[in-house]
């Protein structure tokens, strides 16, 4: 739940700064950007902890790495799409899609107690996938739903 907290952090700044730059509170800009500032921190850990990320992703896929690259550099697209008005919301979507799909690799890291930073089998199964991814994709989810296509 660590990650969360670049989320909710980015949003409260950012809404401090809308109100005092524009003297109003910018919900819409404030949420799409925790939310784009998230996705990028997120991506950009897809090229430093690739070795753990490709252990995540289930057997039957090939390319490992090259999905871990291309999903990297799918989030910090969304992250700068999230910010142009004109495709947030069809951004918004494919990044709810994308959310679904990565569930997959969680269930599957889960199960083999992968950890991604060691790039090993110490992580903490299952317990951390009930425990925090799950509430965390439904918070992303109903978060990216809400800024990206509801207020949008």
């Amino acid at each position: 739940m660590k990650l969360l907290t670049i989320l909710f952090g980015t949003f409260i700044l950012a809404l401090i700064g809308t109100k005092i730059g524009q003297g109003s509170w910018n919900f819409l800009f404030s949420g799409n950007l925790g939310m784009a500032v998230f996705v990028v921190f997120t991506g950009l850990a897809h090229f430093k902890f690739q070795q753990g990320m490709a252990m995540m992703i289930p057997d039957f896929i090939p390319a490992k790495i090259f999905w871990v690259y291309a999903t990297g550099i799918i989030e910090i697209a969304a992250g700068i799409g999230l910010l142009i008005p004109s495709i947030r919301e069809i951004t918004a979507l494919l990044l709810i899609i994308f959310y679904i799909l990565v569930f997959v690799a969680n269930i599957n890291s889960s199960k083999k107690k992968i950890n991604l930073f060691k790039a090993d089998y110490s992580g903490p199964g299952m317990s951390y996938l009930y425990k925090e991814r799950l509430p965390m994709q439904i918070i992303l989810i109903a978060w990216t739903w809400y800024f990206g296509i509801y207020l949008n």
